[in-house]
């Protein structure tokens, strides 16, 4: 399952080399579209003693789907002088994920991302808040919920 778009396929790049979990988990950039991520999670690779996709394999993908989110907002804004941390994240496992899993993350509304930049533009570090939520394939219902605190600074 590997995209044909290119900004996917950079981001994938940029998890397997700075990530390596990621590479083991075959997390997979699926796409990036109107400011929306897709990862894809595997169930083989991450899979428990349930068979049930692993609580912390799908921890790891909703914060990559955040952290990726910003990183391809920020290159499209033009800004790569800054390091994303994750700093908290709050995780509810509604459903069991049997099969596997999509990450996806949407954009927050667009005040709350100029605000984001003009406080990075001006102070070298800001805070934004982003949801992800985690669906099994072949569903629309979120398995996962998932809110991260992230953090941009220089």
């Amino acid at each position: 399952m590997t995209t044909n778009d290119p900004t996917s396929r950079r981001l994938e790049e940029v998890l397997h080399r700075d990530i390596p979990l990621t590479r083991d988990m075959g997390v997979k950039v699926v796409s990036w579209h109107n400011h929306s991520l897709r990862l894809h999670l595997p169930l083989e690779p991450n899979v428990n003693h349930k068979s049930t996709l692993f609580g912390g394999s799908l921890y790891c993908g909703a914060v990559l789907a955040g952290w990726g989110w910003l990183y391809l907002r920020l290159q499209a804004a033009g800004i790569n002088d800054g390091h994303i941390v994750i700093q908290e994240g709050q995780i509810n496992y509604p459903l069991p994920v049997t099969r596997d899993g999509w990450a996806i993350c949407d954009a927050p509304d667009d005040a709350v991302w100029d605000r984001f930049l003009k406080m990075y533009q001006r102070r070298g570090r800001a805070r934004l808040s982003l949801n992800t939520r985690i669906v099994a394939e072949g569903s629309k219902q979120s398995a996962v919920e998932f809110v991260g605190q992230y953090v941009l600074h220089r």
